[in-house]
């Protein structure tokens, strides 16, 4: 979007008197300014300037300790680039504003390597060299809690006002009496240009699933998925919820996940992953052996918090092994039927808590390794995953941590810069996690033991 284009959206949008300029950290959240119209041209021309540690502060938005990028450069600024991308209207928000997309460059001019978009950017651009384009579909799972409590609750139906007690996958009633909330969500898809298609109730109680259509733009999708989460979050508090995209929320309940379906293109639009055959191309067997072949290490892009190992559960609707098969969602990644021109690999290791961007790029780049070394998978399985004597993912944080620290494939997917930030923010919040005990502790054992 130019400078024009931008001066004439907002003239289309009077109503609008402010502009949220952010850039996304490695947890997946938004950081930025609010900036007012009158300085429009300097967030689309790149003039805008921030500092480029921001992308690599913890959960909580606190520095990391002893990160050279902090104080070895005197935690220096970098430039923010506008994505592009129309700037996106808020509608929840007291008064309407909207949202510029950016990501960050050095005083160089050269792409920041620790910025997660650019790290996709990265992956899209080999794909492009090869002659391919990734057609990205993803699907995300959330719940809408009760917020009136200290700890998160089914929310009551609008309808019944009665408390939500069972699960309630695939539920048309559960959709119905949440119609309110879900119109508002589909109405501010259309307004952000989001490519929304159907939602179901999924299997706990207030949980939800939309799914997003096809695109062959991977660096679109991941920025529908953020623009997503947060609309999602925004709109659950005006209708008196809140919405969570926590990978395990509930203990006894279903967690939620972020499932990616891709084919590849070629320049005529072709799906190279179909060869007339159920078992699909050759093509596609070499992605899968990649992502295979990468899963372990990648593991804390998919599962990047403490709660997210919660959801990594032997019978608990997500993979916990290296595996995959033809229409089984016991396996970390599914090849689905039907037509065969439809040919396409579902991954399902990533929880809805991920960062869209790094958990696409682990996906796509894991599936490039396998395709420039003509990588081939072990056998696909049948039957039930969990019940099998197979590799497993790491399945607890501090494991994961240390696979991606010293994951071989790593590097060739995301910078050393990226890597080195990822292990530290992570580490970080580890010892932070590590240092808390827990309520069930004291009860368990304060006048016990």
């Amino acid at each position: 979007m130019s400078d024009s284009k931008a001066e004439a959206w907002l003239a289309q949008h009077p109503e609008i008197d402010s502009i949220f300029a952010c850039v996304c950290d490695l947890n997946g959240g938004m950081r930025g300014k609010r900036v007012p119209l009158d300085q429009i041209s300097k967030v689309v021309e790149g003039g805008l300037r921030m500092p480029l540690s921001i992308v690599g502060m913890d959960i909580w938005g606190e520095d990391i300790e002893n990160s050279k990028l902090v104080f070895e450069t005197g935690d220096s600024d970098g430039l923010c680039d506008f994505t592009g991308r129309a700037l996106v209207p808020i509608t929840w928000t007291s008064r309407p504003t909207a949202l510029a997309m950016l990501w960050m460059r050095q005083e160089d001019g050269t792409p920041f390597p620790g910025d997660p978009r650019r790290a996709l950017a990265r992956v899209a651009e080999q794909y492009r060299a090869r002659g391919l384009t990734p057609v990205i579909a993803t699907e995300l799972e959330f719940y809408l809690v009760d917020p009136s409590g200290d700890m998160p609750q089914a929310p009551k139906s609008p309808v019944t006002g009665k408390r939500l007690n069972s699960d309630g996958a695939l539920s048309l009633d559960e959709l119905q009496h949440f119609d309110e909330f879900l119109n508002d969500v589909y109405d501010t898809c259309e307004l952000q240009g989001i490519p929304a298609d159907t939602a179901i109730s999924e299997n706990g109680a207030g949980q939800f699933e939309v799914n997003m259509r096809h695109i062959a733009d991977p660096l679109r999708a991941a920025d529908d998925a953020v623009l997503f989460k947060r609309l999602v979050r925004g709109i659950a508090r005006k209708h008196g919820f809140a919405a969570t995209f926590m990978a395990k929320p509930y203990g006894h309940l279903s967690g939620s996940g972020f499932h990616a379906h891709f084919s590849l293109i070629d320049k005529n639009g072709v799906n190279v992953f179909d060869d007339g055959s159920d078992q699909g191309a050759r093509l596609m067997r070499n992605a899968v052996a990649g992502m295979l072949a990468t899963m372990q290490e990648n593991t804390l892009t998919f599962a990047p918090h403490e709660n997210s190992y919660r959801r990594l559960l032997p019978g608990a609707h997500a993979p916990i092994n290296v595996a995959w098969g033809y229409e089984n969602r016991t396996a970390a990644i599914r090849i689905p039927g039907g037509d065969p021109k439809a040919r396409r690999i579902e991954h399902r290791v990533a929880g809805a808590d991920a960062n869209p961007y790094l958990a696409l790029s682990s996906i796509l780049g894991g599936a490039l390794i396998g395709i420039e070394n003509d990588m081939q998978p072990a056998a696909p399985i049948s039957g039930d995953a969990y019940a099998m004597k197979l590799e497993n993912l790491p399945l607890d944080w501090a494991t994961a941590i240390d696979a991606f620290r010293k994951g071989g494939h790593v590097p060739n997917i995301f910078s050393r810069r990226l890597q080195t930030m990822m292990v530290e923010c992570k580490t970080q919040e580890l010892r932070k996690f590590a240092r808390h005990v827990t309520g069930l502790e004291y009860d368990s054992y304060l006048e016990i033991v």
